[in-house]
């Protein structure tokens, strides 16, 4: 039987096809269909199963992670929705923290409020604090609220009323009136989406979930009538932003969670390969068109985050902790208003994308300065399907670069990617060193199209000292799919002092919380033999107002003690000390319910067919930089490259989906499952 994974992206959909038996790979890739992506789901599965001669019932998997939620934020095309919230908090959306985007720009302001001011309509009800009913809900200004929302057009309707985390019956009777008065709308409430404190977060995060939930259950249904219609029967599932799997009927419930679907599960991928390749802590260096996304992966697991925003929209739900910078192959270089060179955030995106794809591009990228340099092929990519115009690249450096500085066009080029590297390794320190951990004990695990073109030099600025280049690294993502397990995440908010009393309270919740995980697992259809919930605290210094995320040990151990004492290690990392003699605030307790799914064993790829001369393709001129000028470098080919292979610079090592460019001085070897492995500190030396 095949597993498929599937990853949508802005340029490519990417597909990963894995044999559940011997753990052997395949990876294809297809032009991504914006308009509807479940269009090139569709044809590149058709293709897999063709060029691999696969029957449809063979498919036992389909993962696969979306950016549908992430754009209709983004592009505003979510569904006109309306919000039911308590008298009085009708502008919360609107006011939110009062903090500036940037607080020394005046000229960018919020982003408009996710539901227009006309259909945000108060009820009269109130809970206090405890969740005590202070005023019953008034089901006739209840009801009327209702058929005004219905009148206006609106399709998807937002409930958040005041302290409905700690009681939710007020927000089930809104509920129960609009399925009365409006049985088509998209139903939305806050203590399902989020049943955590913090007003303004918990309605934002729900708002965001009514908004793009309409659309978002158009897509799925399109998508999987799609797959049924090839003749694969299995249901598919959807990676969440915690790198999770959910079905497809919790997707429809709770679309706010795919906001980061697709990189978290390149992290979740890069973290199981990193473990089989024995390097458990890894910084994961995503770089592809437009961004580069890092994040932490400690002991084997990543690490995690319960706030971020989307478009500038706060999302609290748990996910992976990914830092995002505007830098990638599309970045533009320019020169600012003070003579400087800047590179990025500014893309010239995948359409008409880098000068050097001949699609009309007219600006400098760092893509242009790697083909001018030679790091990149510079006849064509992607195995001689995209041919690569050297010239125009030449020409926008010139013009745009090199000539306004009075630099050579090698100068200018290698000029643009030290920019870009020092903000991608800023990046990595930001959710590293700044953080209390030491990168002399992490690999850097660089996928993305253009990642493996960076890692050497960042790893080498940054510390680090091993770099991991996975297999085809421009579809980890896809990988990745292939990786996990199904899960969810489960709150409750208590915020009270930890002593005795209150950690009872705290076993309490997360027993409560295991029950209905445990029939959030029966639903999903996951065996009892298969399931095991992991427990975390959100907790602080009494008057503080930010947490720290404590994850709690095997049942047994979770004794006040050993929560104290984790509690003060885990803030020492984060915030460099600890008070002991500080009373702590228990704020949050989560339970993440996981489902194990049989996942293959990653294939061993054995010893190369033939020698390190059968693998080189030829050579090329490459510029590695003023000390070294012009090399002719030999380029290998990757797939004949087999376990043990060893390649020292300079060399190019390429692939259909990326390539590594390797100075001299430093060397690379293949390990057993296939990953490039360069030994960094060990050049310096």
């Amino acid at each position: 039987m095949y597993r498929i994974g599937i990853d949508v992206g802005g340029t490519f959909t990417d597909f990963t096809l894995l044999d559940e038996h011997d753990g052997a790979v395949c990876f294809h890739k297809v032009p991504s269909t914006p308009a509807d992506p479940s269009e090139a789901i569709a044809a590149g599965i058709s293709d897999l199963l063709r060029l691999q001669g696969l029957r449809p019932e063979q498919i036992a998997h389909v993962g696969h992670g979306t950016t549908v939620a992430t754009n209709l934020v983004i592009e505003r095309k979510g569904a006109l929705t309306g919000l039911l919230t308590t008298r009085g908090f009708r502008d919360v959306l609107e006011i939110g923290r009062q903090i500036r985007p940037h607080l020394f720009d005046y000229a960018r302001g919020k982003p408009p409020p996710l539901i227009a001011r006309a259909h945000r309509l108060e009820v009269s009800e109130r809970l206090d604090a405890s969740g005590s009913v202070l005023q019953a809900i008034d089901e006739h200004g209840l009801e009327a609220a209702v058929e005004q929302l219905k009148s206006d057009g609106v399709e998807s309707i937002a409930v958040c009323f005041l302290h409905a985390y700690r009681n939710d019956s007020h927000e089930q009777q809104a509920r129960a009136a609009i399925e009365r008065v409006h049985p088509d709308a998209y139903i939305s409430i806050s203590s399902e989406v989020l049943p955590e404190f913090r007003e303004f977060e918990r309605l934002s995060t729900t708002a965001l979930n009514a908004v793009v939930g309409p659309r978002m259950q158009a897509y799925l249904d399109r998508f999987l009538e799609r797959v049924r219609a090839l003749g694969i029967e299995v249901e598919p599932f959807t990676i969440h932003s915690n790198g999770g799997l959910m079905s497809v009927r919790a997707v429809r419930s709770f679309p706010v969670r795919t906001c980061l679907s697709g990189p978290a599960a390149g992290v979740v991928g890069a973290a199981e390969v990193g473990r089989a390749a024995g390097h458990p802590n890894l910084v994961t260096f995503d770089v592809g068109g437009t961004s580069t996304d890092v994040s932490l992966v400690v002991d084997g697991q990543p690490l995690f985050s319960s706030l971020r925003t989307v478009a500038d929209y706060p999302v609290k739900t748990p996910m992976v902790d990914i830092h995002v910078i505007g830098a990638g192959g599309g970045s533009i270089a320019a020169i600012d208003d003070a003579g400087a060179l800047k590179v990025g955030p500014r893309s010239a995106g995948a359409d008409p994308g880098p000068a050097a794809y001949g699609r009309g591009g007219g600006f400098a990228t760092i893509t242009d300065a790697q083909i001018v340099m030679h790091r990149l092929n510079p006849v064509s990519l992607l195995d001689g399907r995209l041919r690569v115009d050297e010239a125009c690249a030449r020409t926008v450096l010139a013009q745009q670069v090199a000539e306004p500085l009075g630099l050579s066009l090698e100068a200018a080029a290698e000029g643009i990617v030290r920019i870009a590297n020092a903000n991608m390794g800023r990046a990595i320190r930001a959710v590293s060193t700044e953080r209390g951990y030491d990168l002399g004990t992490f690999a850097l695990f660089a996928f993305g199209g253009a990642g493996p073109l960076h890692a050497i030099d960042v790893a080498a600025e940054c510390g680090i000292p091993i770099v991991i280049v996975p297999q085809e690294p421009g579809t980890m993502c896809a990988r990745g799919m292939l990786l996990t397990q199904i899960s969810f995440d489960f709150v409750r908010s208590l915020i009270a002092v930890a002593d005795t009393a209150n950690w009872r309270r705290v076993e309490l919740l997360f027993a409560q919380m295991q029950v209905e995980a445990t029939a959030w697992l029966e639903r999903e259809r996951v065996e009892p033999q298969n399931r095991s919930f992991r427990c975390f605290v959100d907790a602080r210094y009494e008057g503080q107002n930010f947490e720290v995320i404590v994850p709690l040990a095997a049942a047994a151990e979770n004794t006040l003690g050993a929560f104290l004492g984790a509690f003060g290690q885990a803030h020492k990392r984060e915030y460099g000390y600890e008070l002991a003699d500080k009373p702590v605030e228990i704020v949050n307790c989560r339970l993440q319910a996981v489902g194990a799914v049989p996942k293959a064993p990653l294939a061993e790829i054995g010893p190369a067919p033939g020698t390190l001369e059968d693998a080189r393709q030829g050579y090329r001129p490459v510029y590695f930089g003023q000390a070294t000028g012009w090399i002719d470098t030999p380029v290998y080919r990757r797939a004949a490259l087999g376990t043990g292979s060893v390649v020292s610079g300079p060399a190019a090592i390429e692939e259909m989906s990326s390539t590594i460019a390797i100075a001299p001085g430093r060397r690379a070897e293949v390990d057993r499952i296939g990953n490039v492995v360069i030994h960094v500190r060990e050049a310096q030396s």
